[in-house]
């Protein structure tokens, strides 16, 4: 499949994803993070290995899925002060900076306690826990990032689907917040209430961030037009960052993996599936931490990304 192709059949799977966004945002988010969630995870996890997770260090790996380790402990035991989640997370991609360009290890070790202090110092600032422990693993991760990482790709290849591409992704974004129909006598079950129970908090900080509405309570989320114009982004959003991976097999090669790998992440994804099924909200306790362990895994591409595109700007002024 030519990357013309994939660009194009992207730009569908961005429109398609946009429209049903619109008309069942909560239903699309729960299928999207229930059943392409789980494969997401376990298939980037394995392509990650496979490129040494972009980092210096060969157990550099480790040292995040231990940070993330201490993350999920925290979920089950909240501690008083709810900074140190935050804390947590932002350790772990500021320290991925390190392990992406430091070998050397007397100037990690360096890098390492000034990213203590950077943490330590930012985590002062207002709203830090709301941007770093709330919207960092969540939209950022699946919205900014995605965003970044497809025009990464597209500023070195610099074909026209490719910037029409990221073009429409702005677009379909735009519009949950420029066309807010009042007829589609939409409304949110109390079982979809309770299985999206988690991430509530979510809307109701992207509806004050982006001053759509003065909430009262985060249950207004589910009833108030501006919970609906933020859960159709937050559904898109989601969405297409898993059918953006899953519509890159063929230029990623997640698949290109032993028989027997395969297999058994076809078997723990079903089993991800079906439990899921069986609780919505024991299927997000129990797949937290690998949902986490992909986010914070991810880190260190991220930061590839983010100079890789620096780099590709820089060649095209020079080319100018």
């Amino acid at each position: 499949m030519t990357t013309n192709n994939i660009n194009y059949i992207n730009i569908g799977l961005m429109v398609v994803s946009c429209i049903v966004a619109f008309f069942i945002p909560f239903e699309l988010f729960l299928f999207s993070y229930g059943v392409l969630g789980p494969l997401h995870y376990l298939t980037e996890i394995g392509w990650l290995h496979k490129k040494s997770y972009f980092t210096k260090g060969k157990y550099d790996f480790v040292f995040l899925t231990i940070i993330c380790v201490a993350l999920f402990y925290y979920t089950f035991y909240p501690p008083k002060d709810h900074l140190l989640v935050a804390n947590l997370i932002a350790f772990a991609f500021f320290v991925s900076v390190t392990f992406v360009f430091v070998k050397d290890w007397l100037y990690r070790l360096v890098l390492v306690a000034l990213t203590v202090a950077v943490v330590s110092i930012i985590n002062n600032f207002n709203d830090y826990f709301i941007w770093i422990g709330i919207f960092l693993p969540t939209i950022i991760h699946v919205f900014i990032f995605t965003w970044l990482f497809m025009l990464y790709g597209v500023l070195k290849d610099r074909s026209f689907s490719g910037f029409l591409s990221i073009a429409v992704f702005i677009i379909c974004a735009s519009t949950f917040f420029f066309i807010q129909p009042s007829s589609l006598n939409y409304v949110v079950s109390e079982k979809i209430k309770v299985n999206y129970h988690m991430f509530d908090l979510l809307n109701f900080h992207l509806i004050n961030i982006f001053h759509l509405d003065s909430l009262q309570k985060v249950s207004d989320v589910f009833v108030t037009n501006s919970g609906f114009v933020i859960m159709r982004f937050v559904a898109f959003a989601y969405t297409y960052h898993y059918l953006n991976w899953f519509s890159k097999t063929s230029v990623i090669k997640w698949h290109l993996v032993p028989k027997k790998t395969l297999i058994a992440t076809i078997l723990v994804w079903l089993g991800s599936v079906g439990v899921y099924l069986y609780d919505y909200n024991l299927g997000i306790r129990t797949l937290f931490f690998l949902s986490f362990l992909h986010v914070f895994l991810e880190f260190p591409l991220n930061f590839v990304s983010f100079t890789g595109i620096g780099k590709e700007l820089s060649l095209l002024r020079k080319a100018k």
